[in-house]
């Protein structure tokens, strides 16, 4: 019977998915999988069937969507098959929703890489057994729904305590991740050296950094520290420090790109170089890589791979909107926010549309404590939108640009169209959205 109820499910996937594309109405991420869970509760366990190798998790605060999708790109290149929710609908009707659109009953695909919700991984697990996974970092985000850093973490540990089997790829910089490798099977990864080389960008953040306590309740040291929480720590009171990484990054990060060398557990160094903004990336390429070596995959993939990804829509995504080169970057939280900022070319236009949905967290805190003064020195127009576009030009105000400079559109659509209406085509726009104001910029037509 149940078998039954997972065929009728895939058939009115599709029959959903082709009615929401004849009319318009959804980019078809999650309500597909919603309908499907609704006929076949038990749908993601007949899906986990359908992957012959590994299934993959990606988790994490940042850097989840980037993450997965090199890990996918990686293993495409590698001439594998494989299902994925490459466009970053992470809670299960968004994981249903991919394997709904994908499956077919007689095929078998080589992997599935899933981007998971930190929240929804418990859930997950429930239904979908996992052989790896890949957890970026912790940090504070959206208090209305996750909770402070510990409710997070819990979440996570949950989920890894139901999968006993599980292989877990961590960074070895972040203190919290490190703490779910006690008693498991952990490769870790994590940077020696990290060389800011762009003056574009900032080595420094002006936002506020939280105290970080052992699990012991004494307070970490760091002898580097190369932003939040990442870095080289260590308890004076207990011991407890930071992991000997088994893949040691090295990282030089340049204005629009960086050049990594890592070494690997049998000494051999591999060099790369991606093709995206910012050390956080930098570390979502190493998380990444990691996953490939260990999945044996050759070098010579793994290499052409980065270097040839493609971010997905938002995550340091570049376009071009009415002839000017814009690049678009999603901020959710202070840490993110702030490493984001401190990339943003300053000769830009510059749009931040923030909405306070669902979805971004009702609680638009996480303004005040984000780096904005990175915006201070901005040579162009700084145009704030969304629904909370008032705050966020109250913030720039405090952040120390005269209201002369703020231009405030709620209107979305009208605030990009002001910053790339000038006839120079060489000026540049970064657009900075949060997560609905992304949805909604992904949908438009310039």
């Amino acid at each position: 019977m149940n078998k039954i109820r997972f065929y009728t499910a895939l058939i009115c996937a599709r029959f959903v998915y082709a009615a929401i594309r004849l009319l318009n109405k959804s980019s078809g991420t999650s309500f597909v999988g919603m309908v499907t869970l609704k006929v076949c509760p038990s749908f993601l366990k007949y899906c986990r069937n359908y992957i012959s190798n590994e299934a993959v998790t990606v988790t994490g605060t940042n850097g989840k969507s980037t993450t997965s999708g090199l890990i996918s790109h990686i293993f495409e290149e590698s001439k594998f098959t494989l299902v994925n929710n490459v466009k970053g609908a992470n809670m299960l009707t968004g994981v249903a929703n991919a394997f709904a659109l994908k499956v077919l009953p007689f095929k078998k695909y080589d992997y599935a890489v899933i981007e998971s919700d930190e929240a929804y991984l418990t859930k997950l697990y429930d239904d979908f057994n996992s052989d790896i996974l890949v957890v970026t970092n912790l940090f504070r985000d959206q208090l209305d729904r996750y909770g402070e850093l510990s409710t997070t973490a819990s979440f996570i540990q949950n989920a890894i305590d139901k999968n006993k089997e599980l292989k877990l790829i961590l960074n070895a910089d972040d203190p919290l991740v490190t703490n779910f490798g006690k008693g498991r099977e952990a490769v870790y990864y994590g940077f020696e050296e990290v060389e800011i080389c762009s003056n574009v960008h900032s080595a420094s953040s002006n936002a506020p950094t939280e105290v970080f306590s052992c699990l012991c309740g004494e307070e970490l040291k760091y002898n580097k520290q190369f932003f939040a929480q990442e870095g080289h720590y260590c308890c004076e009171h207990c011991g407890y420090k930071r992991p000997e990484p088994d893949y040691k990054g090295y990282v030089k990060i340049y204005s629009d790109y960086s050049e990594m060398k890592i070494v690997a557990p049998n000494g051999h160094n591999y060099e790369f170089r991606v093709n995206l903004v910012g050390l956080y990336n930098a570390y979502n390429a190493l998380a990444s890589i990691c996953c490939g070596l260990e999945a044996g995959i050759s070098y010579d993939v793994i290499k052409s791979a980065v270097f040839s990804y493609k971010s997905i829509f938002g995550r340091a995504e570049r376009k071009i909107i009415d002839g000017h080169d814009t690049l678009i970057q999603l901020i959710k939280n202070p840490t993110g926010a702030s490493e984001v900022l401190k990339t943003v070319d300053l000769n830009s236009n510059i749009v931040i549309a923030i909405n306070d949905n669902y979805a971004d967290g009702r609680d638009i805190s996480w303004l005040w404590d984000s780096d904005f003064e990175q915006l201070k020195n901005a040579k162009k127009l700084v145009i704030t939108s969304g629904i909370r576009a008032k705050d966020m030009a109250l913030r720039l105000k405090y952040a120390g640009l005269s209201q002369e400079r703020i231009i405030v559109e709620e209107d979305v659509k009208k605030a990009i169209e002001l910053a790339t209406k000038s006839e120079d085509k060489d000026e540049k726009v970064t657009i900075l959205p949060s997560y609905t104001a992304l949805l909604k910029i992904s949908k438009m037509k310039f």
